[in-house]
């Protein structure tokens, strides 16, 4: 077995991913998971505004690029895929950061596209998923959000410029947010959701909707009222959309001191998981699904299963 590992800089969070893989093929690959971390970096702090990225939020990134680094040399990493995603895509001094991330981690993570993101997503979480088919798979992240259909193969997909982040910096100001703020938010994402349909066909015909990264798993955290996160409690837990409308309701009304209280909210998501979450209740209710599909593997899993027959180093 080949022991690799998959970094993803996100616009809110960084997280890491080491495992040995063997197979021939991404799909029918073997994964056992070795370390599993995340870290709230913020990466994509204001570049929505300024189109830029933030110094200081360029070091809070790059502090944990090397903390990975040590990692993936105490695990005897051979192969590695590190990536960036929307913060770094919309910023106009990528360059910057991708040279301190170089120095970082030992290698210039590669910037991918929204197509290229939910494609590796749906990978990792549709390989070993026992549930109907066809699925599709949603990606919440901090600055996009990724739609992807198909059972085994992507079919049809769609990034869209909204995330936790995003959301939260362009519409929600107030401490709680005013009611025509929250109005705001949600119109926006129904529109923008509205176009799914219209970018792939059959997306309303999916049996399964399986839903990714940190904002969904936070809502689901917080709908079982989990003291501490526990990733077996998170991993296809049913989450049905009249628990997600109540956890944004309970959230979207309180002040960020009270919301810090939740059992299953970081602190690192306390400012943007009503964002987050209006996402995802827009998406539940323009595509009128009655329950999402939790899935702790995602775009890393994807990236690890990658390299499954890649006999390069990424």
């Amino acid at each position: 077995m080949k022991r690799v590992a998959a970094v993803d800089i996100g616009t809110n969070s960084i997280r890491l991913l080491v495992a040995e893989v063997d197979g021939a093929s991404p799909r029918d690959t073997k994964v056992v998971p070795l370390d599993r971390r995340m870290r709230i970096t913020r990466l994509g702090q204001g570049v929505d505004r300024t189109r830029a990225l933030a110094a200081e939020a360029i070091e809070r990134t790059t502090a944990v690029l090397r903390e990975y680094r040590a990692a993936l040399t105490e695990h005897g990493v051979t192969q590695l895929r590190a990536t960036a995603t929307s913060a770094a895509r919309d910023a106009t001094n990528r360059d910057d950061f991708f040279t301190a991330a170089r120095d970082a981690l030992g290698v210039t993570p590669e910037l991918l596209s929204g197509e290229e993101e939910a494609a590796l997503s749906f990978l990792g979480a549709t390989a070993d998923l026992d549930a109907p088919a066809p699925y599709l798979v949603v990606d919440i992240g901090g600055g996009s959000t990724e739609f992807v259909l198909g059972t085994d193969a992507p079919v049809g997909l769609v990034s869209l410029d909204m995330g936790c982040v995003r959301v939260s910096e362009q519409f929600l100001h107030s401490d709680p947010p005013a009611p025509e703020e929250l109005s705001n938010a949600i119109a926006v994402v129904r529109d923008l959701v509205a176009e799914v349909p219209r970018a792939i066909p059959g997306v309303l015909d999916a049996a399964t909707l399986v839903g990714l990264a940190g904002t969904i798993t936070t809502v689901a955290a917080i709908e079982q009222g989990l003291p501490e996160y526990d990733p077996e409690k998170i991993h296809h837990f049913h989450l049905t959309r009249a628990a997600a409308e109540d956890v944004f309701r309970t959230l979207a009304t309180e002040s960020a001191a009270q919301r810090a209280h939740n059992p299953g909210l970081e602190p690192g998501r306390v400012d943007v998981i009503v964002g987050g979450a209006a996402v995802l209740v827009g998406i539940l209710r323009v595509l009128e699904f009655d329950e999402v599909l939790v899935s702790e593997a995602d775009i890393l899993d994807g990236l690890v299963r990658s390299q499954a027959a890649d006999g390069g180093v990424g």
